[in-house]
């Protein structure tokens, strides 16, 4: 495969010096970012908009989800699927390292707050951090998106499965490493906050649903 690599990477801990020196000597890597933070929806936003491939997906940088398993959810995109996500919820999903229980009990009851608000029950997990489009639908999604905090995943599946846009779940190997940033109460709390924004949101409505359709068909005919 062709490839570009974009590094989405807010604040001072060294990694936008890190990744120039590369981006230097290899063209297909490039870096974004400031000193100041904006936040995960903002930051893969952004990405998103340079991104220039048929296929375009974000992957987290504490790497709990090995590149390897995108030879897992490639497979998806010859089926006719339009965004394929990796899950720690299904049977073939292997947790090599799990989060501590606290951890686990509160994106739990998280997880029941967000179905009954927004829906989106068909989806195990709408959290993991590494997710692939196709490269129109990632343009369109991420171009109507609007949360800028960690509920951007949540806000992009409910626009995907609002616009009629074909899903598919994959398990995946995944580990804990620790280093989780989410303050249980203030963080979960900011977090639902954005769940209520995407649920009472006006979204302008999408043009590439029907036309994927229309293309499909003219295709079998």
């Amino acid at each position: 495969y062709q490839y570009e690599i974009i590094v989405s990477a807010d604040g001072n801990d060294g990694t936008r010096e890190l990744v120039s020196r590369r981006a230097a000597r290899d063209a297909r890597v490039k870096i974004i970012g400031s000193a100041e933070r904006g936040g995960k929806g903002l930051g893969i936003r952004k990405g998103v908009a340079l991104a220039r491939g048929q296929l375009i997906g974000f992957v987290d940088a504490d790497y709990k989800t090995p590149i390897e398993e995108l030879a897992k959810l490639l497979p998806w995109f010859d089926q006719g699927s339009d965004v394929v996500i990796a899950s720690r919820g299904l049977a073939e999903s292997r947790i090599e390292v799990a989060q501590p229980l606290y951890r686990r009990l509160g994106s739990r009851a998280f997880a029941i707050a967000m179905h009954l608000t927004i829906g989106l029950w068909s989806i195990r997990d709408t959290q993991c951090g590494f997710k692939f489009f196709r490269g129109p639908i990632a343009h369109d999604l991420f171009n109507r998106q609007r949360i800028d905090g960690y509920m951007f995943d949540v806000e992009i599946l409910y626009l995907a499965k609002r616009s009629g846009y074909r899903i598919k779940e994959v398990g995946v190997r995944w580990h804990d490493d620790g280093d989780s940033r989410l303050d249980i109460v203030a963080g979960n709390w900011r977090n639902m906050k954005d769940i209520l924004r995407i649920r009472f949101a006006r979204y302008e409505s999408a043009a590439l649903a029907s036309e994927f359709s229309a293309q499909e068909k003219e295709v079998s005919a």
